[in-house]
């Protein structure tokens, strides 16, 4: 099967790594992809516009592909999937109008409502509200404040702080770029990342795993697209994916299916699970990253037949999903200013960069080794988020100390990484 997965970051890489290794692709290729990625599938860094149904067609159509993953969400909401299924092209990745489930999150707000999903009470301002109005919501949330951009924002549009003044300068940079905001109150409990299958309404979900989105160790910093992640969850209770599925998935993919508008391809669900339960915190409408990058390394069943399946309306068929024992821990190693102001062209050096199992590359490109020695090419900088590490173990702790000294011997001037992915759940702090 000839496959284009679209993207060209870590997740993008895992999932490369992911289709390579099933029998049933014969080709791979990726749009636009980084030249670090070519050892795994033939790179088209000409089709870049990745938001263009056109472009994206005009290379699926050139490459006669069979499959198309679309990897992330701006594509998906801009239209692409649909302009591949009117020419006939199956396709991973909902619709447009579907892929308003995170574009929108007033929408998905609504389809939470009509499905009897729980989740945060909210209040949308759009721009032009006033002042006095602005106060006036602040009011009725927090503290803590939650201040969503009512838009995408990879990751990176959420403000969760007990600084008022700070939740209403994020009000007014999202209002000032166009957007509206969404008010929300502050939901209690860890937070879980589960990922699903979905093709209508048949839901098969992968492996809970955990993001870390602040900058920093302990939580501080500001929002990022995700500094680490680690699957599974030894602290989730025993029918914890199952009660996820039931209670947020399958009505959520029944209420799509109930308007009309089914669901295809993968449905993130990023949930808190506190005192009241499970609440959704926000849908994501695509494998979210840093998560797919330690979920998938644990995937032991052929991934191009899962996602086929799913794009061509037949998941309910397949076997059921088979999973590696043990853990799986990503760390991400991130340039100097990010997510403010990522410094881009550095060269990142160190033993176990060329370990494909060991080290994904997200934000990277290639520049020209030092003069004189021929054919040397370096590994640059070319993102805020630049490489994920990962590592697997028999415990957490294994799995983490794996990742940590990979990531112990990579240089890249400037760069820092989180110091404790998964370690509150190793230390056993973590508990519902």
């Amino acid at each position: 099967m000839r496959i284009l997965v679209i993207g060209s970051g870590g997740r993008e890489h895992a999932l490369l790594k992911g289709l390579k290794a099933d029998p049933l692709t014969t080709e791979l290729h990726v749009a636009p992809g980084s030249p670090n990625f070519a050892d795994l599938a033939t790179v088209h860094p000409a089709y870049s516009k990745v938001d263009d149904p056109a472009q994206m067609l005009q290379l699926a159509q050139k490459i006669d592909a069979e499959l198309v993953v679309v990897g992330p969400e701006v594509p998906l909401v801009a239209g692409v999937a649909d302009e591949l299924r009117a020419n006939g092209i199956a396709v991973f990745g909902p619709n447009k109008s579907a892929a308003q489930i995170e574009g929108s999150k007033a929408f998905a707000k609504d389809i939470m409502n009509a499905a009897g999903v729980k989740t945060a009470r909210a209040e949308q301002l759009v721009p032009g509200t006033s002042d006095a109005e602005i106060e006036a919501a602040l009011d009725r949330f927090g503290p803590p404040f939650v201040v969503k951009d009512d838009g995408l924002a990879g990751g990176k549009g959420v403000v969760v702080t007990d600084d008022r003044a700070a939740a209403k300068e994020h009000v007014n940079e999202v209002h000032a770029a166009g957007n509206p905001v969404l008010l929300e109150s502050f939901l209690d409990g860890p937070e879980v990342s589960l990922f699903c299958l979905v093709d209508g309404e048949t839901v098969v979900p992968l492996l809970p795993a955990q993001d870390h989105k602040r900058a920093y160790d302990n939580d501080e910093g500001p929002n990022t697209g995700g500094m680490g992640a680690y699957t599974p969850l030894p602290w989730l209770p025993a029918d914890g994916v199952q009660r996820i599925v039931d209670e947020v998935c399958k009505p959520v993919a029944a209420e799509m299916v109930k308007r009309g508008n089914p669901y295809s391809g993968l449905l993130y669900a990023g949930l808190a699970w506190g005192k009241e339960g499970i609440a959704v915190v926000e849908f994501n409408c695509r494998f979210g990253d840093p998560e797919t990058q330690a979920v998938l390394s644990m995937l032991e069943s052929p991934l191009a037949e899962a996602l086929n399946a799913t794009a061509t309306g037949t998941l309910a068929e397949l076997d059921e999903l088979k999973w590696k024992d043990g853990y799986a821990v990503t760390v991400v190693l991130a340039a100097e200013g990010y997510p403010a102001s990522p410094r881009k062209g550095d060269v990142i050096t160190g033993p176990g960069l060329d370990d494909p199992n060991k080290v994904l590359h997200a934000g990277t490109s290639q520049a020209e080794g030092s003069p004189g020695v021929e054919e040397e090419v370096d590994v640059i900088s070319n993102g805020g988020r630049v490489l994920n590490v990962l590592g697997q173990g028999a415990t957490l702790a294994e799995a983490r100390a794996a990742a940590y000294e990979v990531l112990e011997g990579l240089k890249l001037e400037g760069s820092f990484y989180r110091r404790d992915i998964g370690k509150r759940a190793e230390d056993g702090e973590i508990s519902i």
